[in-house]
């Protein structure tokens, strides 16, 4: 008999990676794609990023370093949050990881037993759902509507701590900007949420990997209204760092040992490289900033467009560089409609199904971290679609 494979390996794909394989094909096939599935910068590194990479790798040797990471980069991301919110941060209680999702594992394992119960948005990021589940955690969805502003509230921990009996909730999960929705949590929500995580004894873990990518007001750091507080972050994003894998935490002190722990064992330490680099993003504001200017460019350009288009459902976009649109009225299946507009138009986009398994099949989400002529090309081709595919309200 052979061996068995482990139950937690059927956790769920991540829909978004086989869009962009179908799309790798049908461009390497000769075919043209615009790329609005794909959920990072299109711009590399910023340039004092590179260079330090460059003197790093030539002054060497890389070795190991701290579990938690580099010192310096250590010191330098607390003064960022001097920086950016005015906070004080400890450099102590960061924890420099392998990107935002090396960042879940070791906070998940560390607040969380197995068949804990923890909450996620829904929609929200697929892959908290997933590591949750194949560290052995129970789900609890707080399903978010445009009601809501698609983001969870004191209401939705109540109605999830009720769905529980006598358990306890173990955490939320939560995100702001969102992915995929694109809304923020202001200080006030966040606050209230906070306040709901700490009168039930549940770890609140807030995702700030968009933060930098806001259209209207800055978004507010969790630790500005709860200082207990797990914070998950990344060089990804903003600072357009996608393939260096470099994110960190920060923790309250209870957590700093037993996170470290976690990662010794781990993963031994975060990549060298990547962190000695790193320490020079926070050196190019100016750079990433225009970054930003060119995402709130295309954001106008595809919300004006799909609008025009005849898709006006579309969430809040406060934030990151997604729209969560509502395309109910023309198909009830997210997956084959995102399937036909790559095949027929050349124009990826991801299903959001990805997002949400129980409502997302009438959900896509367009990404708009590419050029801002892909965003009206594709705008333009979705319109000719939409011309010779009227929605069922039409007439």
């Amino acid at each position: 008999m052979a061996p068995r494979v482990s139950e937690r390996a059927g956790i769920a794909p991540f829909h978004v990676r086989e869009v962009m394989k179908a799309a790798g094909e049908r461009a390497a096939a000769g075919g043209d794609v615009l790329h609005l599935e794909v959920g990072q910068p299109a711009t590399g590194a910023p340039e004092p990023v590179v260079e330090a990479a460059a003197r790093a790798l030539r002054e060497g040797p890389l070795h190991y370093t701290d579990a938690d990471g580099l010192p310096a980069l250590r010191l330098r991301i607390a003064r960022w949050y001097r920086e950016r919110y005015a906070l004080d941060v400890d450099p102590t209680r960061v924890v420099v990881t392998t990107g935002a999702s090396g960042a879940c594992v070791l906070a998940f394992l560390a607040c969380f037993e197995v068949g804990a119960p923890v909450a996620v948005a829904r929609p929200g990021y697929p892959c908290y759902r997933n590591i949750l589940t194949a560290l052995g955690c129970a789900v609890v969805d707080l399903p978010v509507t445009a009601e809501t502003r698609f983001q969870p509230g004191p209401g939705h921990v109540a109605a999830a701590r009720g769905s529980l009996g006598d358990e306890p909730l173990a955490g939320v999960v939560v995100a702001s900007p969102s992915n995929p929705t694109g809304t923020v949590l202001d200080r006030t929500s966040l606050a209230d949420l906070a306040e709901a995580c700490r009168t039930g004894d549940t770890w609140l873990l807030s995702d700030e990997i968009y933060h930098g990518i806001t259209y209207d007001e800055p978004a507010t750091s969790v630790l500005a209204v709860d200082d207990a507080a797990v914070v998950i972050a990344s060089f990804s994003k903003y600072f357009s760092m996608t393939g260096w894998r470099l994110g960190w935490l920060v923790v309250p002190p209870e957590l700093v040992i037993p996170v470290e722990r976690l990662a010794q064992n781990l993963t031994v330490a975060p990549p060298t490289l990547p962190q000695q680099a790193g320490i020079a993003a926070f050196d190019a504001v100016d750079e990433l900033d225009g970054h930003v200017a060119r995402y709130a460019a295309n954001r106008g350009v595809l919300l004006d467009g799909l609008r025009q288009a005849g898709f006006d459902r579309i969430a809040p976009a406060d934030g990151a560089f997604y729209l969560w649109v509502d395309v109910s009225a023309w198909t009830d299946d997210s997956q084959a409609l995102c399937a036909e507009w790559l095949a027929d138009l050349g124009v990826a986009v991801t299903p959001g199904i990805d997002f949400d398994p129980v409502d997302g099949h009438r959900f896509v989400r367009f990404s708009f971290a590419g050029a801002t002529e892909d965003m009206a090309e594709a705008t333009r081709r979705l319109a000719g679609w939409t011309a010779d595919h009227p929605s069922r309200h039409a007439g």
